[in-house]
């Protein structure tokens, strides 16, 4: 699932790190997870140190929500309810099904992960998941030096197909710029 915790590396993190007022190197270390601990626990949520779709809401980083099977929350269950589906919280094979579909009927790459675009599309985050947000999920200029793992080109954290090549290269979601992603 789509989560920032000790020892990975990477844009996301470094984002994390600047909302947490603490040192954005882009490295989770003892530091940020301590200061995410103490940030998670005087806002009411889980305080475990493990950044994922529930304290990017809450702490101002939409850009960051990336739901996929296996996420769990209040962001999955607000999915959930813009689908029009069983909102239990829980990302399933029936949740990624819903989403996929959603993301056909509304000319997005149908690949069943929630990423900004295909939340931008949605009712229920319409407050939060704005287009300026869809832009800020792209990797950044003081980004780019962020090593990528091999992971499947995402944008807007939406997995995309690759670009015919007389077209532009689509941006990379921030997601991209990971080390050590989901591990």
């Amino acid at each position: 699932m789509s989560i920032l915790k000790r020892g990975l590396k990477g844009a996301p993190v470094k984002r994390l790190q600047a909302k947490l007022g603490v040192a954005a190197d882009g490295d989770f270390g003892p530091g940020t997870e301590k200061a995410l601990k103490d940030w998670q626990a005087a806002n009411g949520l889980s305080a475990d140190g493990i950044a994922g779709p529930d304290t990017f809401a809450a702490i101002g980083l939409p850009e960051l929500i990336l739901l996929r099977k296996g996420s769990r929350g209040a962001q999955v269950k607000k999915l959930q309810e813009g689908l029009g589906i069983g909102a239990d919280g829980i990302f399933g094979a029936g949740t990624a099904k819903a989403v996929a579909a959603f993301q056909a009927e509304n000319g997005l790459d149908a690949d069943g992960m929630a990423g900004p675009q295909t939340l931008a599309k949605l009712n229920t985050f319409a407050d939060v998941v704005t287009e300026e947000v869809v832009e800020k999920a792209a990797v950044q200029p003081d980004e780019e030096h962020f090593e990528e793992e091999p992971l499947p080109e995402l944008d807007g954290g939406d997995v995309v197909a690759a670009a015919a090549p007389a077209e532009p290269e689509p941006k990379k979601s921030v997601w991209g710029k990971m080390k050590g992603w989901f591990s």
